[in-house]
């Protein structure tokens, strides 16, 4: 199906979404945390009330601040704990990032394709996203980066299940070098995975500049000043990752890291190569502190 404006390409949007049941609804302890973040006359208390209700969550809020990720001195042994150490802002990105764990559910769609290829294929440009922010010389706000990150992919879990048979040909379409993964999802589907992800996080009610992430990480120079910096970061870590072919890597498989993009980024191609060095063993990292049922 060809898309001819973009009325229909909305519809089609708005078609995937309404077909993907339960994987639209984030848990309600989820939605809770961003709206107490995303309201400035919230505290640590409001925040510390809505995660200590919730066993698991706490767990893997702890697991996380104590992981290798964070390299804080001494280990944190209570929530309000890691809230006051770490903010707000950073234990909502860790919440989002257990309950979004649980979406990556499913078995193969095809030899090229599974909710676990995606999964370490989201984990991983999270972790490549939050170097390259490091190696800009970005301190703060690592952990929003990584999420994003994680994140940027959401829309394939919408076209794996509102329309796997399309998604089926899409991906036989591009490794048959028909044209590009995003090319051929316009063709076949009718919008690209951008467009589900980006319609997804809306309807969670994520903060812009994540929606911004997910929706345009191919095209992140058609961004506003104020939201593209991410947006590139996102992208020159998608690019890295699927051209070290970790996890499902076909959705910008042939992209070139351009040295524009290097330089949007904020980096150097010295800084990507030590980062490239880097990211199985951090991989690896993260997919253990991430793992387990959330």
């Amino acid at each position: 199906m060809t898309v001819d404006t973009a009325e229909a390409r909305e519809t089609v949007i708005a078609k995937g979404i309404s077909l993907v049941g339960e994987l639209s609804t984030l848990p309600e302890v989820t939605v809770r945390i961003i709206e107490i973040v995303e309201d400035p006359r919230s505290t640590a208390r409001d925040l510390h009330e809505i995660i200590k209700n919730d066993p698991a969550l706490s767990a893997k809020v702890l697991k996380v601040v104590n992981s290798a990720f964070y390299g804080l001195p001494g280990q944190v042994a209570s929530v309000d704990r890691a809230i006051i150490l770490l903010g707000l802002s950073a234990v909502k990105n860790i919440a989002i990032a257990a309950s979004i764990a649980r979406l990556f559910k499913g078995g193969k769609l095809s030899d090229d394709f599974s909710a676990k290829d995606l999964w370490r294929h989201s984990v991983a440009v999270g972790v490549c996203a939050r170097l390259i922010s490091k190696a800009s010389g970005v301190v703060a706000g690592g952990d929003e980066v990584f999420l994003a990150g994680l994140i940027h992919d959401l829309g394939l879990l919408v076209e794996r299940q509102a329309f796997s048979k399309q998604l089926g040909e899409v991906i036989q379409r591009t490794k048959a070098g028909e044209g590009t993964f995003l090319e051929m999802e316009n063709l076949v589907i009718g919008a690209d995975h951008q467009g589900f992800g980006e319609a997804l996080t809306t309807k969670w009610k994520f903060p812009r500049h994540l929606r911004a992430a997910v929706g345009f990480h191919h095209h992140p120079e058609t961004l506003s000043q104020e939201l593209r910096k991410l947006g590139c970061l996102v992208q020159a870590a998608d690019i890295i990752c699927c051209s070290e072919r970790i996890g499902f890597y076909l959705t910008a498989a042939g992209d070139e890291l351009t040295p524009e993009i290097i330089e949007s980024a904020g980096i150097t191609q010295e800084d990507v190569d030590v980062i490239r060095d880097q990211l199985v063993e951090e991989v690896a990292a993260a997919e253990a502190t991430l793992a387990g049922d959330s």
